[in-house]
């Protein structure tokens, strides 16, 4: 059955995939096998897919291999969706994948937002994620804390992100104030972005500026403009005009 998510024709393919789906777990190995040693593309891809429908643990390695391993960019994002699938089991694969020093940006790129993706569905996880000693795991985790804070009202991830704000680390502060911009409570979040307009690090101000923006907060519109008035950082001028513009027509 696996031979066939190789066949030609689309509809053949899916009609295998879902067939292979409904047989579980026990199709697992073949899958998986598929994935790390077919010679054709099409087989790896809609083996990955299918890993996808059955989100067994059991497919985590083979699944972060292709991620690492395989050259096909579609099989690579497959396998991230197939972890994704899995949730909290697949979690600290993907983490591994942000320290891994020769992930490519791609590779990072797929890991964090498979991260974002399994969220809620593995809170207490992802809180010790953000607590890592490692920069770039906490900046992934505060990333992905989103689903939680706003889907499970959990005041620790909450407390997370607001630790975030202070962090050492420029890269985590960049990700917790976009993150304060997606949540949408901007009578709480404009106070705490309102200081971080004047952080040493231009993303980190860019990143503040944006968030005020999508927050439509036109009480920050005088520190704003203030802030406009003294940057010298040319990129970071032109998000603090942006903002000012589109909240001046709020």
């Amino acid at each position: 059955m696996v031979a066939g998510l190789g066949d030609p024709r689309g509809l053949m393919r899916l009609t295998f995939a879902e067939s292979l789906g409904v047989v579980g777990s026990v199709a697992v190995p073949a899958l998986c096998r598929a994935l790390r040693t077919h010679g054709n593309v099409t087989v790896r891809r809609a083996a990955a897919k299918t890993l996808t429908l059955i989100a067994d643990p059991a497919a985590v390695p083979a699944l972060l291999e292709a991620l690492l391993n395989d050259a096909d960019p579609v099989v690579q994002g497959s396998a991230v969706g197939a972890m994704a699938a899995v949730g909290g089991d697949a979690l600290d694969p993907l983490l591994s994948v942000l320290v891994l020093p020769g992930a490519t940006a791609m590779q990072q790129g797929l890991a964090s937002w498979g991260l974002a993706f399994i969220g809620s569905r593995a809170p207490e996880a992802l809180r010790r994620a953000a607590a890592s000693s490692n920069p770039q795991i906490r900046a992934a985790a505060i990333a992905a804390l989103g689903d939680q804070i706003q889907a499970l009202a959990d005041d620790q991830a909450r407390q997370l992100l607001l630790n975030a704000l202070g962090d050492a680390e420029a890269e985590v502060r960049a990700e917790a104030v976009t993150l304060l911009g997606k949540l949408h409570e901007p009578h709480s979040a404009t106070p705490l972005l309102l200081p971080l307009l004047d952080d040493p690090e231009p993303q980190v101000r860019k990143n503040a500026a944006l968030s005020l923006m999508k927050l439509r907060a036109t009480d920050a519109l005088p520190a704003l403009r203030a802030c406009h008035g003294r940057e010298q950082e040319a990129a970071v001028r032109v998000v603090l005009q942006l903002a000012v513009d589109q909240l001046g027509q709020s």
